[in-house]
Order: structure tokens, then C-alpha cells, then sequence
């Protein structure tokens, strides 16, 4: 588009007041090409006003030159009301975690977490494994805890008290890594899903590092922190 066309929206002396005071107004109220349809005529008729008559623009072109302008404008709207969309999720978020706060979940994680010197597991019930090998380490890979659980025929939960075997010393709260591994009544390898047992005590959102703006929020339960994707069951 030409530069007269952006500086003059008028056809008298004073056509650039004009184009000034339009475009002002029509931010004032909101609108933009892609918002009002007077605008978008506004600006055509001035394109054509305003052209070399020995080197007049093609009017197809010129058309199709407003329309990529209105195009990118509800594109740039459009990235604002997902903005907004994207606060108010963050905001839900936040209150939907509350209800939370002081309640036991269940969590699929392969850390514990040692909350007042104790942690939990949640086992299933017997199946094609009957028993769990569970097997606690520290960040280091030291081995602080191991055991052997048969499997009722219910779930249960296994709890730890804190206090490492190869020590008898008892180590501080924080979240610690576990492997359970189920065997059948031959000692034969089997699949086994044991969930994580702890008390909610925070949120924590973190930004997108990218340029969508969403960012993460997570379920601290002591020193572990979780997504609530990872949430398996509420107890009362």
C-alpha cells in the first residue's frame, strides 16, 4: 500500500487530521478492518483516491492487499483472546487444586515421599503377581530400604517409617526413589502398578518457556512434586 494511502483517509486539505481522528476512533471503540466493514471501505476508496492515475494499482491486487491486513488483525485478536482463555484455565487450575490441599492422594510416581517420617505405597490386590519386591533409594543410588510383600486379595498400602536399613538411622523428609517389581508364586518376573500415598500441601505453576505463554502446574505432596495427570484417587 502506498504511503498516501496510510496518511490520507479524506478527499480535503485536511485528510490527514481525518485519516488521524479515524483510525484513532476506531481503536477507541475497538474496531479494526477485520472489526468494521465502514473502515475497510474507508481505506479502499482512499487507495484508489490516491493513486498515480499514469500508474494506477491493479484493483485486484489492491482488494486482496486490505484482506491480508484484515487477516493478520484477527490473527493478532486472536492471539489475545487465547491469552485471556489461557489465564482463566491457570485460574481454574488454581482453584480446582484447593480442594486438594490436606488430603491423602494416590499419585503413579517412582519416587516416595517421606512426610513426617513416613511414607506409602498403595499395592494391588494378588493377581499374575503375587508378591511385590520394593526396593527404597536415596539420590545416590544407595539402597535405604528393601522388602518383600505378599499380595492380598485386596489392595493395601505398605508404609515406610523413615529408617534406613543398612544404618537404622532415620533420614530426613523429601522424596525418595522406588522400584517395585512383582513376581509370581515361582519368582517369575510380572507386572505389578503400585501408586505413590501422600498428603497434599502445595500447587507450584511453572512458565512456558515458549512463546504460547501456557505454562505447567504441578501437586507438591511434601518434596515431590507431580502433574495432576498423575492423580489416581482422592481419599477422603
Amino acid at each position: 500500500m502506498s504511503t498516501s494511502t496510510t496518511s490520507s483517509l479524506g478527499a480535503n486539505p485536511n485528510g490527514t487530521a481525518a485519516s488521524t481522528a479515524t483510525v484513532a476512533a476506531g481503536k477507541t471503540q475497538g474496531l479494526g478492518i477485520a472489526g468494521s466493514f465502514n473502515t475497510f471501505l474507508a481505506l479502499l476508496t482512499t487507495q484508489l483516491k490516491n493513486q498515480d492515475p499514469t500508474n494506477a494499482m491493479d484493483t485486484n491486487a489492491m482488494t486482496q492487499q486490505l484482506v491480508s491486513f484484515a487477516s493478520v488483525e484477527q490473527q493478532i485478536n486472536m492471539n489475545s483472546n487465547l491469552q485471556s482463555l489461557i489465564g482463566l484455565q491457570q485460574a481454574s487450575a488454581v482453584s480446582s487444586a484447593a480442594p486438594l490441599l490436606g488430603h491423602q492422594v494416590e499419585v503413579a510416581s517412582n519416587q516416595l515421599s517421606l512426610q513426617n517420617g513416613r511414607a506409602a505405597l498403595r499395592l494391588p490386590a494378588s493377581a499374575t503377581a503375587s508378591q511385590a519386591q520394593i526396593t527404597v533409594t536415596d539420590a545416590i543410588g544407595r539402597t535405604l530400604k528393601s522388602d518383600v510383600v505378599q499380595l492380598g486379595e485386596s489392595a493395601a498400602d505398605w508404609q515406610w517409617n523413615g529408617v534406613a536399613d543398612s544404618t537404622g538411622r532415620r533420614v530426613p523428609d523429601g522424596a525418595y526413589t522406588v522400584a517395585v517389581a512383582g513376581r509370581d508364586a515361582a519368582g517369575n518376573p510380572q507386572p505389578i502398578a503400585a501408586t505413590t500415598v501422600a498428603t497434599a500441601t502445595s500447587t507450584t505453576y511453572t512458565p512456558s518457556s515458549g512463546s504460547n505463554g501456557a505454562g505447567s502446574f504441578q501437586l507438591n505432596l511434601g518434596g515431590l512434586a507431580v502433574p495432576f495427570t498423575a492423580i489416581r484417587n482422592v481419599r477422603n
